[in-house]
């Protein structure tokens, strides 16, 4: 399995309502999933594992020289899956909850959400259950090579799951929901 650690480096990725980051978020989350992976056997390579940006140094765009890097590891990987690791954010505050995002053409990435978004909903019970969607703009999925999806854990526009998303424990149970649908498989 690659875990992709969005954002990084010189790209935040969204902002809290606290000011939280959303590339210090994903890290934490991508480093509790790395360890329970590993600790049901799944061998795990992650994009990033500090506050890096991916792009190639002295890339007149950095953003799209660091996705172009991220597809080359996740496609050079050989691995069976990707999970591409986010947070979301809205402009109404009350709007929460996980929502995994697949590439529509692939049957697998699909099951891989459908599978991911369900044990999200049982075992972090938020109050609005969402549905996984299509993201076949999304770089990142149309470009990967073997199945995969993007989870956004929560929003950072909601203060509560702003704060939740920031609690180790909580962290911890995203990370556990994700590797057990993962195992599922």
């Amino acid at each position: 399995v690659v875990i992709d650690v969005g954002h990084g480096g010189n790209d935040p990725g969204k902002i809290g309502v606290d000011n939280v980051k959303e590339k210090d978020v994903n890290l934490q989350i991508a480093l509790c999933l790395k360890a329970q992976l590993r600790a049901r056997g799944v061998k795990v390579i992650l994009t990033r594992e500090g506050d890096v940006c991916l792009a190639t140094n002295g890339a007149t765009n950095k953003k799209v020289s660091d996705m172009h890097n991220r597809v080359s590891l996740i496609n050079a990987s050989g691995a069976d899956y990707m999970i591409s690791i986010h947070q979301n954010s809205y402009p109404e505050a009350e709007i929460s909850g996980p929502q995994v995002f697949y590439y529509g053409s692939s049957e697998m990435s699909k099951k891989l959400a459908e599978a991911i978004q369900a044990q999200l909903i049982v075992d972090l019970q938020p109050p609005k259950e969402r549905e996984i969607k299509t993201g076949n703009d999304l770089y990142i999925l149309k470009n990967s090579q073997c199945p995969g999806v993007i989870v956004e854990c929560g929003f950072l526009s909601n203060p509560t799951e702003c704060e939740n998303l920031q609690n180790p424990q909580y962290q911890q149970a995203v990370a556990a929901a994700i590797a057990r649908a993962i195992c599922k498989l």
